[in-house]
């Protein structure tokens, strides 16, 4: 075999180191620029994914935090509304029930004026036939006639007792 012939490794050397020369400015110049560009770009593009979903969080915090806010401006304005519109409603039933205590108040007062204008009455009549019972009592008992007056005058008498 040549390549293990002593004699032949001069050659060999030489073109071993510019065979590997070659190859190391190959790949100094071309090969290595290349791969470093494509690390390059890579990093670059991650950075920049980076970049991008740090600013995409950034606008989610803050979408969340609006959110948030206006979640709790929405129930406080929904207190608000609920509240007032309690208040609104307790006034009103405080109006009608004034007016239906007013109405009802009117109502007895009504009642009992008319009550009272029937007792009167009833009075009267009571008065009137217990004036016509004890004129015929004393007609009955002493046959005589008393004065209506007088028997009017000893029923009321007898009344206030």
């Amino acid at each position: 075999m040549p390549q293990l012939n002593p004699l032949d490794w001069a050659p060999q050397l030489i073109w071993l180191l510019i065979t590997f020369g070659m190859l190391y400015l190959l790949m100094v110049y071309v090969a290595l620029p290349r791969i470093g560009g494509v690390i390059e770009a890579r990093t670059a593009h991650i950075a920049k994914d980076l970049a991008a979903a740090d600013k995409l969080r950034r606008q989610t915090e803050e979408a969340i935090a609006a959110y948030e806010q206006a979640l709790a401006e929405a129930k406080q304005k929904a207190h608000t509304i609920i509240e007032e519109g309690r208040t609104k409603l307790k006034q009103e039933t405080a109006k009608e029930r004034a007016k239906l205590d007013s109405e009802l108040a009117k109502r007895g007062a009504e009642a009992e004026a008319r009550i009272n204008d029937a007792k009167i009455s009833a009075m009267r009549d009571v008065n009137a036939v217990a004036a016509d019972v004890a004129a015929d009592i004393v007609r009955k008992l002493i046959a005589v006639a008393p004065a209506k007056a007088e028997i009017a005058k000893a029923v009321e008498a007898a009344r206030k007792e």
